[in-house]
Order: structure tokens, then C-alpha cells, then sequence
């Protein structure tokens, strides 16, 4: 049960960063780029979130690199909370910034805990031995 768990909790996890990058690549390119500079953040950096939001959100789903993909992530959403959503008179930028901590939370126990049998790294290791 533990393992079909960590593959749940993976998928669930990384389905967000991968949804927002793909979307970050067609159509909301631009806008995005303009939300960066509105918050005073250069959307020079736009490929940047993008290779970490799909790399460290495929790397999550299939369990490859895990602990570092969740590391990289963790740090992302607590960057991203504390640049873009601090707004606390707003009621939708405060849960914003709630939610990037609860995933900064589960990407953390992915840190400790590792991906589970269901992953690449646990196949990876399985091949070194």
C-alpha cells in the first residue's frame, strides 16, 4: 500500500508543474513574461520556470531524480509564494501562497522519504546491485 501511495502522491504532486509549464510554452509565453516584470521579476527567467516547472515535474511523475527534483521544486514554490503571492488583503493571493507551501510541504516529504518501488530511481538502484 505504501509504494501504490508514493506513486499517487507523485503523480498528484507533479501534475501541477507540468500543466503550468505546458501551458507557459504555447499561448501564456507572453503573459506570463508580463506578470513576471509586473512583480518585478525579469521574464528573462521565464525558460528557467519552465525547464523547472516540466523537468522537475516529469522528474516527480516518473520518480527519476526524485529527491532532487522535489528539493528543486520546494524551493521554487517557496520562491514563488514569497514573490508573487504576498498579497494578504487579497483573499485568492493569500491561499495562493498557502497552497505553495502545502506542495513545498509534499515535495519535502518526497525529499525525505524518496519516490518508492514504483519509480525509476528504485529501478535504478535495483540494476546497481
Amino acid at each position: 500500500m505504501r509504494d501504490i501511495t508514493s506513486l499517487a502522491a507523485r503523480v498528484l504532486l507533479a501534475l501541477i508543474f507540468i500543466v503550468a509549464g505546458w501551458g507557459k510554452l504555447g499561448a501564456g509565453y507572453a503573459g506570463t513574461q508580463q506578470y513576471m516584470a509586473s512583480m518585478g521579476v525579469t521574464g528573462a527567467l521565464l525558460p528557467l520556470v519552465i525547464f523547472a516547472e516540466l523537468g522537475g515535474g516529469l522528474g516527480v511523475l516518473f520518480g527519476a531524480l526524485t529527491r532532487l527534483a522535489a528539493a528543486g521544486l520546494a524551493v521554487f514554490c517557496l520562491a514563488s509564494a514569497l514573490i508573487f503571492h504576498t498579497d494578504f488583503a487579497n483573499q485568492v493571493q493569500s491561499i495562493m501562497f498557502m497552497k505553495n507551501l502545502a506542495i513545498a510541504g509534499g515535495m519535502l516529504m518526497l525529499v525525505a522519504n524518496g519516490a518508492g518501488a514504483f519509480s525509476l530511481d528504485a529501478w535504478w538502484q535495483g540494476r546497481k546491485r
